[in-house]
């Protein structure tokens, strides 16, 4: 326990926590005010966050009965946020098996409340006809009800938020495909809701009532086909329109390998997805709202989910977006621990060179680039990139710089625009000419151990449609003339020897 720590505060287990939902929950609750104990098989997967100091983080498996009943002592609440979808054919086994060991350990040590977010199965189907995903979750609602622990079972749809399985399936159709040749799937009714409701009701379930142990459907104000969800999305992305033509020949199955194809979404997850889409899944009440209230806005409409699940992209904030090292400020951005296939594709070339110089030598000649100094590598693809930018209306290299020596956040670069300065250690550039896409360049001035300077630069583009995939990969076999040349120009200019020539400045 931390010093100052509310000892009167509930504490709360989450399991989970590197996962989608559970790493997004933990800071919930602490800024509720709730004291955390993380159960997790590799704990070191959170040691980077900033909230790890204020949560007690342990080892274990949910599967194992001896480790969830160490991590259940002195718990008030138990969150249940793990589930097998992808780890295999005999997933259904496993969330049975540690649901139920999950609800006797928590009996046995008296928790007041077990809250567990499932998913949200249709009216009137038998279990037996329900895929193994749905008919799982809801086996597993079941086993927690019946613990004897007053439960509460949050029963979601499609979640929308960077990083849920169904929106990044979403996103990866939608994104990358024109033309689309759908499974009849698509004309299925659905009822998604935003990752933030959904955390909401998470939290606020935590001070339920003892009386209370019951399942609620949770959903968004929007019930939309799987069709116009991916018609909306490619509208707040900023995409052409898309023509879904539905098949219904394509099953599950072969939609499952078609969605293989064309996301990076593994099969073993797809699949299941696919299987749970033939089904209306639409909330038949919304009791949830009496326990925990609903806010102005609230829950977000779908329009608003995507554009929030979007937002880190289209406000430019590629480093907190994607970089390793940080966080999100939002429930509904990436996370540091969300798949690789998470998050959107996003493209980088990342060159690193040791100097024989002084960081701040380095950095001068950072600082220096564009305009008279050009940038340092291949000046004829530079004048031509600049040339055809011109051509199709964009700005080119005609803009130059505003001083020769320095530079500020808004000034404009050739056909960059400055969005991030740190003196001395990062020039972050974003792209003003016409791409299919979004495209950043960031440049590092760093000192390693022996006090040499530690060059870094890193080409990020972030494509819009499948024109921007084209687009990349056209350009991909140039990157080791253009970005090469271009770090090993920049360190030999920051020794003092004499760098390549660059390409002359475009006057007005």
């Amino acid at each position: 326990m931390s010093d100052g720590e509310d000892t009167t505060a509930p504490r709360c287990l989450v399991t989970g926590a590197t996962g989608y939902i559970g790493g997004r929950l933990v800071p919930e609750l602490l800024a509720a005010g709730h004291r955390v104990r993380c159960l997790a098989r590799t704990p070191k997967k959170l040691r980077d966050y900033p909230w790890t100091s204020r949560a007690e983080v342990v080892q274990g498996d949910v599967t194992d009965a001896a480790s969830v009943a160490a991590a259940m002592q002195g718990v008030d609440v138990a969150y249940y946020l793990v589930h097998a979808l992808g780890t295999g054919p005999g997933f259904e086994e496993t969330d049975r098996t540690g649901a139920r060991i999950f609800a006797e350990q928590a009996r046995a040590a008296g928790v007041r409340r077990i809250v567990y977010l499932g998913g949200l199965t249709p009216e009137g189907v038998p279990d037996e006809e329900l895929s193994p995903h749905l008919r799982s979750r809801a086996e597993v609602g079941r086993i927690l009800l019946d613990s004897g622990v007053p439960t509460t079972v949050l029963r979601a749809a499609v979640i929308i938020g960077s990083g849920s399985a169904s929106f990044e399936m979403l996103r990866y159709l939608t994104e990358r495909l024109p033309v689309m040749v759908t499974p009849s799937w698509v004309h299925t009714r659905i009822q998604p809701i935003a990752v933030r409701d959904v955390l909401r009701y998470l939290v606020g379930s935590a001070r339920m009532p003892a009386s209370v142990s019951r399942s609620f459907d949770i959903g968004g104000p929007d019930v939309i086909t799987y069709r116009e969800m991916m018609r909306r999305y490619a509208i707040v992305a900023g995409l052409p329109h898309r023509l879904i033509l539905p098949v219904p020949m394509l099953t599950p199955r072969l939609s499952s390998h078609w969605i293989g194809l064309v996301t990076p979404v593994p099969r073993s997850i797809a699949r299941p997805l696919a299987e749970s889409l033939r089904y209306e899944v639409v909330c038949g009440e919304h009791d949830i709202a009496q326990h925990v209230p609903d806010g102005p806005g609230q829950p977000f409409t779908f329009g608003t989910a995507l554009k929030l699940a979007l937002r880190r992209v289209q406000d430019a904030d590629v480093t907190t977006r994607w970089s390793s090292a940080s966080l999100p400020g939002a429930p509904s951005d990436p996370l540091p621990t969300d798949p690789g296939w998470a998050g959107g594709s996003l493209y980088t070339d990342h060159r690193e060179l040791t100097v024989d110089a002084s960081p701040e030598a380095l950095w001068r000649v950072i600082e220096g680039v564009g305009g008279d100094h050009g940038w340092y590598s291949f000046p004829l693809a530079w004048a031509v990139r600049g040339w055809l930018d011109r051509l199709a209306g964009g700005v080119g290299l005609r803009r130059g710089r505003r001083d020769a020596e320095h530079l500020r956040v808004g000034d404009s670069l050739d056909f960059w625009r400055v969005e991030e300065i740190e003196p001395g250690h990062l020039l972050r550039l974003r792209a003003e000419m016409r791409l299919p896409g979004l495209a950043w360049l960031e440049m590092y001035a760093d000192r390693d151990p022996s006090g040499r300077a530690r060059y870094r630069q890193r080409a990020v583009f972030h494509p819009r449609g499948l024109l921007g995939h084209v687009y990349w990969w056209s350009v991909s076999p140039f990157h080791a003339i253009v970005f090469g040349g271009m770090a090993r120009n920049v360190t030999e200019a920051a020794t003092g020897a004499p760098a390549r020539r660059t390409p002359p400045r475009v006057r007005r």
